[in-house]
């Protein structure tokens, strides 16, 4: 294959290498995952320095062409499609794996709304709203170890994480995120063109042993979920925080990003991998899941050289967060009636999870809620299997394989969204559950034997 694909590969400049690389790959002459030449035997057929073939493989690289896998060689990059959060679009089925909030359980804006005149903001001011900065900076700093930070606004947790990568790495860089994994986070790191290095999440959050292989294997940055982990729920605990300090301790200049999504929602305690003299940091808490997904707001605290190059990041394009967005958030996180509304919609998700995860363990399939808006349900059959006839009972529910790295091996997970099911149709839907585990052949656990 690869001495195929090296009589078909011409030029005698990098940029001509490359150009008929690229050209091979929009024909589709070479596909995802395809291995190109090694370096030496490249320039050998050609009769150029191998310099110039390194130099091609480079601007590939660059271009999101290639990827470099070190001992595995070079090979045509992977631009499948990585699923979305959200309903299904056109769907007729019930749709369980939303991973949506509650719209019924986002606090009414109405009368913030009507409270939120001022002055128009011009170019040049504050990007952040002073009264806003004031409470966010409390928020930040009564969980965070270190004592001098930053705060930069973005719009939303994606965007703070997209561009807090991209001051930071080049494509091909190294990336540790966990495995299972939120989606966005997998879309990021492939549209940036980075390197996903899986880290094993376990009950208690990222393993020690999973984040100590990868920062052997030389990632430039972690992103971590310290609670509410999504697909899975975990949440760090007191124990593997610490843990996972001690081994960051050695690797001070690695960039560590924590996505708190569910923060005011969370039933857990906050727990930070981010030791009072780490040098590259960000803490990240969105209000999209307790104020709504249109919310687009971000608060990042980093340290002071990553927020200056943050903000760098913003100037090109979105500049600020609008201002009236600002002050919409700040009126409703400062509103005691809006801020009971979120801590009852925190309880609401979590009753109505154990409820469920209650009923799935009385049919024979043991199921322990953990924190967040999904279930991670554990299967004895591949998901898939138990997908597809869920589909046949007008269920929409998502395998876990859309979320995992590593491993050849089906996923034996589903990820759920059911806090908004009532009784009766969560009733019916552990029921087809069982069901459909039963049709793909697996055998249910009699109450108590688990």
């Amino acid at each position: 294959m690869e001495h195929d694909v090296a009589l078909a590969i011409t030029g005698r400049s990098a940029a001509d290498i490359a150009a008929s690389v690229r050209a091979l790959i929009e024909r589709g002459e070479l596909l995802p995952g395809d291995p190109l030449p090694p370096v030496r035997n490249l320039a050998d057929d050609l009769g150029v320095n191998r310099n110039t073939a390194v130099a091609a493989y480079r601007q590939l690289t660059l271009a999101g062409m290639v990827v470099t896998r070190g001992r595995g060689g070079t090979r045509v990059a992977d631009r499948s499609v990585v699923a979305q959060e959200g309903f299904a679009a056109d769907n007729v089925l019930r749709d369980v794996a939303t991973g949506n909030p509650d719209p019924d359980l986002i606090p009414d804006p109405s009368r913030a709304l009507a409270g939120m005149a001022g002055r128009p903001v011009l170019y040049g001011e504050p990007v952040i709203d002073p009264g806003l900065e004031r409470w966010a900076g409390e928020w930040m700093r009564a969980d965070l170890a270190p004592s001098d930070l930053r705060l930069t606004i973005t719009s939303g947790a994606a965007d703070a994480v997209e561009r807090l990568l991209a001051q930071a790495l080049v494509r091909d860089d190294a990336v540790a995120l966990e495995d299972p994994c939120f989606l966005t986070s997998i879309h990021t790191v492939r549209v940036g063109g980075y390197r996903p290095v899986p880290v094993p999440v376990d009950d208690e959050g990222m393993t020690v042993a999973g984040l100590r292989s990868a920062l052997e294997q030389g990632v430039r940055a972690v992103v971590c979920t310290p609670r509410a982990q999504n697909p899975t729920g975990a949440s760090l605990s007191e124990r593997r925080a610490a843990d996972l300090r001690e081994v960051l301790r050695a690797h001070p200049y690695v960039l560590v990003i924590e996505d708190d999504h569910f923060s005011m929602l969370s039933r857990r305690p906050f727990r930070s991998l981010i030791g009072p003299d780490h040098k590259r940091w960000a803490l990240v808490r969105s209000v999209s899941k307790f104020l709504g997904p249109d919310m687009c707001l971000a608060v990042t605290a980093s340290d002071p050289e990553t927020a200056e190059r943050l903000a760098m990041r913003l100037t090109p394009g979105t500049t600020w967060v609008s201002h009236l967005l600002q002050r919409l958030t700040l009126a409703l996180v400062t509103d005691p009636e809006a801020m009971a509304a979120v801590a009852a919609a925190g309880l609401h998700y979590a009753e109505r999870n154990d409820a469920f995860a209650e009923r799935l363990t009385a049919l024979g399939l043991p199921t322990t809620a953990g924190d967040g808006l999904n279930l991670w349900v554990p299967l004895p059959v591949p998901a898939r299997a138990v997908s597809e006839q869920l589909m046949r009972r007008g269920w929409l529910a998502r395998a876990g394989d859309e979320f995992v790295l590593a491993g050849a091996a089906p996923s034996r997970r589903l990820r759920l969204t059911v806090h908004d099911l009532a009784d009766a149709d969560a009733d019916r839907l552990a029921a087809d559950i069982a069901a459909a585990v039963r049709a793909a052949g697996g055998r249910l656990i009699p109450a108590g034997m688990e």
